[in-house]
């Protein structure tokens, strides 16, 4: 076989390796690209579904475009789940609103062309139908109005608390401002946080929570185990007091087993004096 044919053989072989290889970086390419929250990826399937109806389309098109501005919103992938979750949470909120925006104007034009007939009974029944319609349509976008407010309130009073979203649920953490040194009991300044607390508990009674007291390395293991615990159950009593029931809340000392901070300096061990409330998400 002379050069010439060699070659345009080896050529004639290389052309599935080379697709061969060009699908695999793809593949690969794909499968690391980050993905979209799930709940995004169902609210677009939901506006699309809308969009596709010229029926309920033609009615809302601002509404769907605030829809589409916040389902475009969602479907960025971030590390941040807290903001993440929201945004997914909203997006699906709009899209309902669309929704329940595009079937009630529907439902009006075909209540206004059934005015026109002149079958009165039937006119009254499908009439009572509409309104029927109407006050569901109209329910459901002031429920989806309402969840939307409520979770812009439950984020406004997380970040009032300084509370941080953890894989064990909300984490508040209260400094060693609480109490006097070597003391259990809560000073005045204490209240004032521990009031927030309990409001927020009271509001989401839904809720439970871990009460963790921790202590530096000063002094003996079970004397800081013994204050640790003293100081949970001082938090666990106020909140008892502020209406939060027993049965939602637990107090735990953890001693000096627990530091976030290095013991070796003043400002570390201020660090680790401290009781941390864990909210469980519901």
């Amino acid at each position: 076989m002379n050069l010439k044919a060699q070659t345009k053989r080896g050529l004639h072989l290389s052309k599935p390796l080379i697709m061969a290889l060009g699908s695999a970086l793809i593949l690969a390419a794909c499968a690391n690209s980050p993905k979209s929250p799930s709940g995004a990826v169902a609210a677009r399937e939901r506006l699309v579904q809308l969009q596709n109806d010229p029926a309920l389309a033609s009615r809302v098109s601002v509404a769907i475009r605030e829809a589409d501005d916040a389902v475009t919103a969602a479907e960025v992938p971030m590390k941040d789940k807290v903001k993440s979750d929201h945004l997914v949470f909203v997006a699906t909120r709009e899209v309902d609103v669309a929704w329940a925006q595009a079937k009630t104007r529907q439902l009006e034009d075909q209540r206004a062309g059934l005015s026109e007939r002149r079958d009165s009974e039937r006119l009254e029944s499908r009439t009572r139908e509409a309104d029927r319609a109407l006050d569901a349509a109209e329910q459901a976008r002031a429920d989806a109005e309402a969840a939307r407010d409520d979770s812009d309130a439950l984020r406004r009073e997380i970040a009032e608390l300084n509370a941080k979203e953890t894989e064990r649920g909300l984490v508040v953490t209260l400094g060693d401002m609480l109490f006097e040194t070597g003391n259990s009991q809560l000073k005045g300044n204490a209240f004032a946080n521990l009031s927030k607390l309990s409001s927020f508990l009271n509001k989401y009674p839904e809720r439970t929570l871990i009460i963790e007291g921790h202590t530096d390395s000063v002094g003996s293991e079970s004397s800081n185990q013994s204050l640790s615990q003293r100081r949970a159950d001082s938090v666990q009593q106020y909140l008892l007091q502020q209406g939060v029931a027993s049965n939602r809340l637990t107090a735990v000392g953890q001693g000096e087993n627990s530091p976030v901070a290095s013991n070796d300096s003043t400002s570390g061990r201020a660090l680790n004096r401290r009781v941390e409330v864990i909210i469980a998400n519901p």
